[in-house]
């Protein structure tokens, strides 16, 4: 079998998120679409994690396997061929061989998402499906100060969705928890070794929330203590979050050169 990674970028305002859906089209039945009319086998594809619906990808990573007999092109000409058959809103950005055992979900060390926020009187209408208008002035120094309080290995029980969905563990670390501003463009960089179900966008909310003074700028670390989703900020809605990318160790991506 031949081994390729892909990075998928795609903008998910039509889509019901990544996955295949029973109800719904999923970016990922696309791409096994448009695989499918180049192999013969039909591959199956692999992700490195879901997103929801309404949320954007610039770097969603998958795998895929084929049969070497079927495997007859380069991985620039697979590029060509693959977003030949898929919709403009959709493109595969990067294909390449990797090893047997790489996988795009448990071969993964880290992922980074960015959040936008549109913080004027008046929406930018070129962003308004792809950033969260926030009318209200909203406190920079403050937000800048409370996302620091994120970054470490803390429980994020407080700041995730749906907290009956199983999982073994809700301690996550985070390397990385930035706001940025450009104008009126405010974005949110988020960066860590896992994440819960709408972890980043409780994060977002609650960090706007103390933009607006509603939550106290120290209040981070009694919120991640409390374990209780009731305490922290609202969920920021779904199409101001992009999967940026997924981080991978180099030796995990380099086949061994295969013996003359």
């Amino acid at each position: 079998m031949v081994k390729l990674k892909l990075t998928v970028a795609y903008d998910g305002s039509g889509y019901e998120g990544w996955q295949t859906q029973k109800t719904g089209v999923g970016v990922q039945s696309l791409v096994e679409t448009a695989l499918g009319k180049l192999f013969p086998s039909r591959p199956k594809v692999f992700s490195s994690s879901r997103t929801d619906t309404g949320v954007h990808a610039m770097g969603m990573a998958a795998h895929f396997e084929v049969p070497r007999a079927e495997w007859c092109m380069t991985a620039a000409r697979l590029l060509l061929a693959v977003n030949a058959h898929l919709p403009e809103d959709i493109r595969v950005l990067s294909a390449r061989r990797v090893p047997a055992k790489f996988h795009a979900r448990f071969s993964a060390v880290g992922k980074e998402y960015r959040y936008q926020v549109w913080n004027h009187t008046a929406m930018n209408p070129l962003l308004r499906m792809q950033a969260w208008h926030c009318k209200r002035k909203l406190d920079l120094a403050a937000m800048r100060s409370a996302a620091g309080d994120f970054v470490g290995k803390h429980d994020f029980r407080s700041v995730r969705s749906n907290p009956t969905y199983d999982t073994d563990s809700t301690v996550r670390t985070l390397s990385r928890c930035e706001v940025k501003r450009r104008g009126s463009l405010i974005t949110f960089v988020i960066e860590g070794d896992g994440f819960l179900y709408k972890m980043c966008r409780g994060i977002v909310g609650t960090l706007v929330q103390v933009g607006e003074g509603k939550i106290a700028r120290d209040a981070v670390r009694e919120i991640l203590a409390s374990r209780d989703r009731g305490v922290a900020g609202m969920t920021a809605p779904a199409h101001g979050l992009v999967l940026w990318r997924v981080l991978y160790d180099p030796k995990n991506l380099n086949p061994k050169p295969r013996p003359e």
